[in-house]
């Protein structure tokens, strides 16, 4: 799939596509024991034209599951043909027109700037409202993953766990970006997100907490490198108390 589609070979049967500034918003394509291809999250509009040439290069995918519907993760989505599935909890937000969700609080943003430039960048990557056809809920099973509920950063966010190898695809449940700033987090370093982007700051943490309990080896978030090592409860753990 890497060769034929530019993709990143992430780990076994998952496949990343990175676009949109410094490449830093994550799509996943996951390849199932049962033959089901799955893509996960759906990045920014921007992406859309990259996006349609690499399902129409794998000969189509069977669904799109977001994380959750934020702009910057159900761009695409809209702009596929394929049906779209999410949190039950998750829904009526995928349907909204808003880029910008009602509780999200953007005067929380520190840094002045990146405080103003935000409204605008999430309009600019936006496709609009996605069309539900299914919802995934905690322990459904997803291209060989099963489904994590992680509440906080938006209500219905989801990752995928699979425990055979501790790989875990988990959308924003953690940063490994300084959202406030714009710009990389030191390598190996995660963080709750940023509260002026969530539904319920608390839940963030706690979330980040629950996935730390599950011991991943791996951790792939929808904005840049993945987490890798044999015992990274330390720094998801560390990861929760920051903000």
């Amino acid at each position: 799939m890497n060769e034929m589609s530019g993709l990143d070979r992430m780990d076994k049967g998952v496949y990343s596509l990175q676009g949109d500034i410094k490449k830093g918003m994550n799509i996943y394509f996951i390849e199932g024991p049962d033959g089901e291809i799955v893509q996960f999250d759906a990045g920014t509009k921007p992406m859309t034209k990259l996006n349609r040439r690499v399902i129409e290069e794998m000969g189509g995918i069977d669904r799109v599951v977001l994380g959750h519907s934020h702009a910057d993760h159900r761009g695409t989505a809209p702009h596929l043909d394929v049906p779209v599935y999410c949190h039950p909890d998750e829904v009526p937000f995928a349907l909204s027109p808003k880029s910008v969700c009602d509780y999200m609080d953007i005067s929380l943003v520190e840094v002045t700037p990146v405080r103003m430039l935000y409204p605008l960048l999430l309009r600019y990557w936006d496709g609009g409202p996605v069309e539900i056809a299914g919802t995934v809920s905690e322990g459904d099973a997803v291209a060989g993953f099963r489904v994590v509920h992680f509440p906080g950063h938006a209500p219905g966010l989801i990752g995928l766990w699979r425990e055979s190898d501790g790989v875990a695809i988990v959308s924003d449940t953690i940063y490994v970006v300084d959202s406030a700033r714009l710009k990389e987090l030191p390598e190996g370093e995660a963080s709750v997100p940023h509260p002026a982007f969530a539904w319920d700051h608390q839940m963030a943490k706690e979330s980040v907490r629950k996935l730390a309990a599950l011991k991943p080896k791996t951790v792939m978030s929808g904005h840049g490198e993945p987490l890798r090592g044999e015992d990274l409860g330390p720094v998801l753990e560390a990861a929760a108390e920051k903000y």
